[in-house]
C-alpha cells in the first residue's frame, strides 16, 4: 500500500493469547485524520493499543512505514497515570515526552526544554507553562498531555477519547487543536471517540470497529445516517 504510514495485514490483537479483533487488513496514510468508532466494548481501545505497540500482535503483520526507534507514535491514553497532585508544572509534564528519545543516562537539556515550550505553544497553552499541572482545568490538562505526546516528535498521534469528561467548550478547543496539528504539521492522527458530532466535519476517514473486526472507509460513507442508525439507533444518527 504505497504512501502508507502503517499497514495491517490479516492482523489479530488481544490479551493473554485470546484475540479480541481478528483478520484486520487496512492502511493508514501519512497525513490522514481518522476517527476510530464503534459500539462500547467493540475493541476500539484494543486496536489503538495494538497500533501503539502496548499489546502484541497475535497473528498477521503490522508494518510501520517509519523508523519507530527514531520517531515512536505519540499516545494520549484515556486515563493518564500521572498523579494530578504531583508538584509538576505544565512545562515539566510536557518535557517528559522527550525522555523516550534521550540516550540512556543523558539529562534533559536546553533543546528538550525549548521543544517542550514549542509543543505547549502549539496547543495554545504557552501562558500556562509555569502553572502547576494539578491547578489546570480538565480540558487544559488534556491539551498539556497532547503537547507531551508531541514532544516525542511523532509522525503518528493516537488519542483515546481525548474529549471524555470535559465540558463542551473544552471539547471544542481540544478538537480544534488536534485538527490544526493535522492540517499545519501534516501529523497523522487517529482518535477514539463517541462524539460523532465533533469528528464528522473534520476527519477524512473512519475505522469502524464491531463484532471482532474493523473496516475503514471515507467519512461520508462510514457515517451515513443509515449506517449510524443500524449500530447506535435513530437518535445517534441525528447527532
Amino acid at each position: 500500500m504505497p504512501g502508507a504510514l502503517l499497514t495491517l495485514r490479516d492482523v489479530s490483537l488481544g490479551y493473554e493469547g485470546r484475540p479480541v479483533l481478528q483478520h484486520l487488513t487496512l492502511a493508514i496514510e501519512r497525513g490522514e485524520f481518522l476517527a476510530l468508532l464503534g459500539p462500547n466494548g467493540a475493541g476500539k481501545t484494543t486496536l489503538l493499543r495494538g497500533l501503539v505497540g502496548l499489546i502484541p500482535v497475535l497473528a498477521g503483520e503490522l508494518t510501520y512505514g517509519l523508523d519507530r526507534r527514531a520517531s515512536p507514535p505519540g499516545y494520549v491514553p484515556q486515563r493518564d497515570t500521572l498523579d494530578p497532585i504531583f508538584p509538576l508544572s505544565a512545562l515539566e509534564v510536557v518535557v517528559m515526552g522527550t525522555y523516550a528519545r534521550l540516550r540512556p543516562l543523558r539529562p534533559v537539556g536546553g533543546r528538550q526544554w525549548r521543544l517542550a515550550a514549542e509543543c505547549l505553544a502549539q496547543v495554545g497553552l504557552a501562558a500556562l507553562a509555569p502553572h502547576p499541572f494539578w491547578s489546570l482545568s480538565g480540558g487544559q490538562k488534556q491539551r498539556v498531555l497532547i503537547a507531551r505526546a508531541l514532544a516525542a516528535e511523532p509522525e503518528l498521534l493516537l488519542l483515546d477519547e481525548p474529549t471524555a469528561g470535559v465540558d463542551p467548550g473544552a471539547s471544542a478547543a481540544i478538537m480544534e487543536t488536534i485538527t490544526r496539528l493535522n492540517r499545519e504539521r501534516r501529523l497523522t492522527v487517529v482518535l477514539v471517540t463517541h462524539q460523532l458530532r465533533l469528528v464528522r466535519p473534520v476527519v477524512q476517514s473512519v475505522i469502524w470497529v464491531d463484532a471482532g473486526s474493523a473496516t475503514k472507509g471515507p467519512t461520508e460513507v462510514m457515517l451515513a445516517p443509515e449506517r449510524i442508525a443500524d449500530v447506535f439507533g435513530a437518535l445517534a444518527a441525528g447527532g
